[in-house]
């Protein structure tokens, strides 16, 4: 009688590594401790002040930060390259720009742009707005029914490649024309603005807004750690599966269509966060948030960074901004071509990005003295340039010794 001895699974990875905690909780002590002490307490004229400029700028980076995050999951992870992630950004925003606009007109009085339209009455859509609970679950549910609408008809029909990311361009422009027309209810093409405060307490409040930018980080770190844990399930190693081989994952007895779709609502949801945490700190939304040029950016954070790495596209976000926000200032008019020059020289010079620059030098070096190493074993070692020439030269003495013969 034979006895079978059960297979042994590896053990499940940690989610993070040592380092890789450590480099969390730095980063969570930084934003929930660091920086609010800085801004508030550090008196304006010290070397350490950090500004309120400085605290919204980094704000807002955070806030794209997770949309990199979002294009990540579904570029780097499950080979979907969507130019259209702005319209669920901006989804979330206007849900949250709609509750600020019922806050500031007052508990029974429309919002001003209505009031200058002669609008009576609060459209339907509206219906919700003046509840922050029901105004954060719609920051959820909006942009993630809208983009699983999309995903079931786009994913249904195998569309893929560079169409399914010419459709996400048109879906993207279709709602951007939508919302500048008035009679929407989305305030046309000057959007929502005129907030005045949050849940009671003022947005102009210097406390206010560090608490918001403590909230985008804790979203940023949060929306990190659910992305890792995703993509190293069971659930994330089918998603690279379908990435690197759509068919064969077919074959193997997976439908691509549910992996495929999930993983595009948490994309478009995690968009959805980023716009309403962003719309707070700003101050204003409007149709222009969906521009095709923001969504191809949103592109270009996430390749720059490093696709398939989730800390990548993080780098991408803040390298990127943080380039323009300069630019923009120092040279207006060059920024949008250095922009598309990055990403040619990402493309094809750095296509692991900035994250994996540093192993990308060192195999160019491994690479550059593995061929000196090459060429110099093709030569003998025995030879010197020299001794040809003496060879030549005792060649040459019996010749001439002959001919004086």
């Amino acid at each position: 009688m034979t006895t079978h001895t059960p297979m042994q699974l590896p053990a499940p990875e940690p989610l993070l590594s040592r380092k890789g905690w450590t480099v969390f909780l730095v980063a969570l002590i930084v934003i929930c401790a660091v920086a609010p002490v800085l801004n508030l307490w550090v008196p304006e004229g010290s070397a350490l002040h950090l500004s309120d400029y400085m605290v919204g700028l980094l704000g807002k980076f955070m806030c794209y930060a997770i949309c990199a995050l979002a294009i990540d999951l579904i570029w780097g992870y499950t080979g979907i390259l969507s130019l259209g992630h702005g319209l669920f950004f901006a989804l979330g925003g206007y849900v949250m720009g709609m509750y600020l606009m019922r806050e500031a007109a007052g508990p029974d009085a429309l919002p001003a742009f209505m009031g200058f339209l002669d609008w009576k009455t609060l459209p339907w859509h509206w219906a919700l707005s003046g509840s922050f609970a029901a105004t954060v679950l719609l920051v959820f549910l909006v942009p993630g029914l809208i983009g699983g609408l999309f995903g079931y008809f786009a994913f249904r029909s195998r569309i893929k490649g560079v169409y399914f990311s010419i459709i996400t361009q048109a879906l993207t422009y279709a709602a951007m024309l939508l919302f500048f027309r008035n009679e929407t209810g989305f305030g046309g093409n000057n959007g929502f603005t005129g907030f005045k405060s949050l849940v009671g307490f003022s947005l102009t409040s210097q406390r206010i807004q560090v608490l918001l930018f403590a909230l985008s980080g804790l979203a940023l770190l949060g929306c990190f750690l659910f992305s890792r844990w995703l993509v190293r399930s069971k659930y994330g190693r089918v998603l690279q599966a379908v990435r690197d081989a759509e068919t064969r994952t077919m074959f193997c007895g997976y439908n691509p269509l549910p992996y495929k779709l999930s993983i595009w609502v948490i994309s478009a949801m995690m968009c959805g966060l980023a716009g309403a945490l962003y719309v707070p700190q700003v101050g204003i939304i409007n149709p222009s948030e969906m521009s095709v040029g923001n969504s191809i950016e949103m592109a270009v954070w996430t390749a720059v960074g490093g696709r398939a790495s989730l800390v990548g596209p993080i780098i991408g976000a803040f390298a990127v901004n943080g380039g323009k926000s300069w630019l923009t200032v120092a040279a207006p008019e060059y920024w949008l071509y250095v922009l598309g020059a990055l990403f040619i020289v990402v493309t094809l010079f750095m296509p692991g990005g900035l994250i994996r620059l540093p192993q990308q030098l060192r195999q160019w070096r491994e690479k550059r003295r593995a061929q000196a190493q090459g060429s110099a074993e093709i030569r003998s070692p025995s030879q010197t340039p020299a001794q040809p020439q003496a060879a030549a030269t005792e060649a040459s003495v019996p010749l001439n010794q002959g001919a004086r013969a």
